[in-house]
């Protein structure tokens, strides 16, 4: 057999192989994905049965209310007595849907529409036993702090209970206000008719409550323990480099950059750091070179790298 015979036997071979290795990604990737989708749900049950215990358990009985529409759907509750929480909440979020589905796009909508049917469903389950307590303060603390944990699990796991959001998220594209002022400024109207309903100190105490439960939601989901990116533009790139890494045992990356003014080629210093080592940095940097320019932003999340495993 010549060799022109036997390259063309073995091409058959190298591509069935291939298309066998290409076969197996592409079935790892799926089996992948699933493993991606089912952890997403169970999370959304998770955060909808914590939101649910802390709305029937605390919230709800004591007349103290959440904004947006979850606080739409109590007051809801609260006006037609006969239609379940859960119904308000359902029927009230459709058209947020609809917006976010058009302009956010089809995976959050349909993380959302989980989360909200899963908390319709566990919120009728605990609707069944009785308040915790009477104290409409201590409802507001303890019933925001829990009902916080779950919205904040749910946001983690991309999806969402509140429809006024997604409507801020589209506002701020198009005014001067942030998503922030659209939301406390919706809310506003909404505590205001708890007022009205409820009265006043009612309205009090969920103000107390609103503003328990986003804390803990930015808890949840940027963390207790808060982190930092660093950013240095520095004369002495590398001694600097090895003084962080000796001190503070993170990883540094030289980012190379051009002076704007200048025109001189920088290297600008790149690392993150957790809240209590801030000033540390700072007190190195500046030790070491009094020009440097040093800019610190918070970090909302991490995900690959070894920063967790920090070695002294």
């Amino acid at each position: 057999m010549s060799d022109e015979q036997s390259i063309e036997n073995q091409e058959p071979q190298e591509n069935k192989h291939i298309e066998k290795i290409n076969k197996h990604a592409i079935k790892m990737r799926h089996g992948r994905k699933f493993r991606n989708i089912i952890l997403q749900w169970i999370q959304l049950f998770i955060g909808a049965a914590i939101a649910s215990a802390g709305l029937e358990l605390f919230l709800i009985p004591n007349k103290v209310i959440d904004g947006g529409v979850v606080g739409l759907s109590i007051i809801g509750h609260y006006l037609f007595t006969y239609i379940p929480f859960g119904i308000f909440l359902v029927v009230l979020n459709i058209p947020f849907l609809y917006i976010g589905y058009k302009h956010i796009g089809k995976n959050f909508a349909i993380s959302t529409v989980i989360a909200v049917i899963m908390l319709s469903i566990c919120s009728e389950f605990a609707a069944q036993f009785p308040k915790v307590t009477n104290d409409a303060f201590l409802a507001a603390i303890f019933g925001g702090i829990i009902d916080g944990i779950g919205v904040g699990i749910i946001m983690r796991a991309g999806g969402s209970l509140d429809g006024t959001e997604i409507v801020a998220i589209i506002v701020d594209k198009h005014s001067p206000f942030s998503v922030g002022e659209v939301v406390m400024f919706i809310n506003l109207f909404i505590l205001s008719g708890a007022g009205l309903l409820f009265g006043w100190d009612k309205a009090m105490y969920s103000l107390v409550a609103y503003f328990v439960i986003a804390k803990m939601i930015d808890v949840v989901t940027k963390g207790l323990d808060e982190t930092y990116a660093v950013m240095i533009v520095t004369n002495d790139p590398l001694e600097v480099t090895d003084e962080l890494n000796a001190k503070l045992g993170r990883g540094v990356t030289l980012l190379h950059g051009q002076g704007g003014y200048t025109r001189l080629p920088k290297e600008i210093l790149y690392c993150v750091v957790n809240r209590l080592e801030v000033m540390k940095v700072k007190d190195i940097v500046l030790s070491m070179d009094e020009h440097a320019f040093v800019t610190i932003n918070a970090v909302h999340d991490i995900v690959g790298g070894r920063f967790k495993n920090k070695s002294h």
